[in-house]
C-alpha cells in the first residue's frame, strides 16, 4: 500500500528537521499539514518542551506554534507562485 509519511530529526528543543514522502508523488518539498502534526507529535510525547518550533523542510522554514490558550495551531513561511493553468470543461 501507498503512504504518506514524515522522517524526523530533533535537532534542539525548538527546532525539527522533517523530510517528506506523499503517495504517488514521492518526495516533496514541504508538507504543512505534516509539519503542524509533527510538531503536536513532538510536544506530546515529550521530544519537545516549547510549544513553538521551526520546522525545517527542504522547501524552506516553516514555524509551528500549538497554542495552549485555545489549543489550536498556527503556521508560518513563505509562499511562492509556482504554477498556473487551465482547464476546460
Amino acid at each position: 500500500a501507498k503512504i504518506n509519511t514524515e522522517f524526523v530529526q530533533v535537532l534542539s528543543p525548538t527546532h525539527l528537521k522533517m523530510k517528506v514522502w506523499e503517495r504517488g508523488a514521492g518526495p516533496t518539498l514541504a508538507c504543512g499539514t505534516g509539519a503542524c502534526a509533527l510538531t503536536v507529535a513532538a510536544i506530546l510525547a515529550g521530544k519537545t518542551s516549547e510549544r513553538t518550533c521551526t520546522v525545517s523542510l527542504p522547501g524552506g522554514d516553516l514555524v509551528i506554534e500549538w497554542r495552549e490558550d485555545n489549543n489550536r495551531i498556527y503556521m508560518t513561511g513563505p509562499a511562492d507562485y509556482v504554477f498556473e493553468g487551465e482547464y476546460k470543461l
